[in-house]
Formats: C-alpha cells, structure tokens, sequence
C-alpha cells in the first residue's frame, strides 16, 4: 500500500500528539512530535539561565542552536518515542508547565524554526510519517496529502491539561493553566515566523465534546479516504 504525509496541527492541548501516537502505531508510520522538540529548544534554554523575565537571549540562542541535538527513541516497554535532548532523556520535563509556560517565546525566532523545520522535513523523505505541531500543513509538508486542524475551547484544553498534571504529581491550578493556555494561543496565532493557522485543504476536528475513540474513529476514516485518492 502507498504511504502518506500526515500532517495534523492545531492548538495547545488539543490532544493532537496522542491521536497521532496512536494513528501511527495502527497503521504502522513513524510519529514525530514537532512540539516536542521545541519543547526541548525551550528546556535547554531555561537550563541555561537564557530566558529571564519572559525575554529570552537570542543572540547566545543563536549560537547555541547548532549545538542542540534532538533525538527521538522509542522505548521498548511501551512501545511509544520518548524525546532525548543532547543524549538526555527529557520526555517528563519538556511536559511540564514550566517549560509550557515559556516554548512559545522560544518558537517564535526564525531561526530556531528553520532549524527544526529542516530536521523535520528530512523525516519525511520516504513517507510513511505522523507529526503534528502548529505548522506541519502549512510549513513543513504544504504537500502532505492529509491535513488535519484540531481545535477545542480553551476551558476544555485548560481542564484536560489540568488534569494531567494533576495525575502526574504536579500542582498548577486550574486558572493558571487556562491562563497560559490563551497566551499560548495568542503567541502562536500572532507570531511573526509560520503562525499557527489552518491549511486551506485541512480537515478541521473540534474534539471539545468528542471521547477518544470517536476521535480515533473519525481520523482512521480520514486516513482510509486519503489513503483511497492516493
């Protein structure tokens, strides 16, 4: 059977990166979660005292970014591709709201998403790819021959982020979880390098009221009917 670029963007906390975890481990493609590696960018830089006060040091940034590698490998006990950054394992860290709270400020420089953009695309070479992130349909595979745009409301996202933290030991409130959720939107939506915005040709799927099998549902029947044009 032919193989696809999948492309599926949208907001924060809109549970892209499980559906697509679990739409590549179905149908057997390589999921790569681009969020995760910005995510990394921005730990290295709060590990490098290179943002303070919201302001990030570009110039050092700058230099720096041709020295951080990220790496994805897949853990064999549940099967799913962890982030390692310069060799180090940061699946847990990059999830939390410490680095939430400032990636946004990190992805907004050119230069970091040319960086990444370029690592990304070489992924896709053979087809056969999951990734999802704010810019893959627009960005990264224009080409992709399924886009999709997920979308929820920003107190849902608020409220299912809250909730895994809450299960991961962690003790953020509800309010400054929201509250970040709609900074997040507004950075991503305002920037000035590739904002996050939905490809003319892309599926939107507000998943606000929807469980996780009838999101599952809904994008295996996309797959199949992008995968029957092709």
């Amino acid at each position: 059977m032919k193989k696809i670029v999948i492309a599926i963007d949208g907001y924060s906390s809109c549970g892209k990166s499980t559906m697509a975890k679990e739409l590549a481990k179905k149908i057997g493609y390589i999921y790569v979660d681009s969020g995760a590696m910005y995510r990394a960018v921005t730990l290295y830089c709060l590990n490098h005292n290179l943002i303070t006060d919201n302001k990030v040091d570009e110039e050092t940034l700058r230099k720096e970014i041709k020295n951080i590698k990220i790496t994805f490998r897949i853990n064999p006990e549940t099967g799913q591709p962890e982030t390692y950054l310069n060799g180090v394992n940061v699946e847990k860290e990059i999830r939390s709201l410490r680095v939430s709270s400032k990636v946004s400020l990190v992805s907004t420089f050119d230069f970091v998403r040319s960086a990444l953009v370029e690592l990304q695309q070489s992924y896709g070479t053979q087809k056969g790819i999951v990734m999802d992130g704010r810019d893959i349909g627009t960005t990264v595979f224009p080409e992709a021959e399924l886009k999709i745009f997920v979308t929820a409301t920003p107190e849902i996202r608020a409220q299912r982020r809250y909730e895994e933290l809450k299960a991961k030991g962690e003790g953020p409130t509800f309010e400054s979880i929201l509250a970040n959720v709609r900074e997040r939107d507004h950075i991503d939506q305002t920037r000035e390098v590739s904002p996050l915005s939905k490809a003319e040709d892309a599926y939107v799927l507000d998943n606000s009221t929807m469980t996780r099998n009838e999101q599952n549902e809904w994008l295996m029947n996309k797959y199949k009917e992008a995968i029957s044009k092709n």
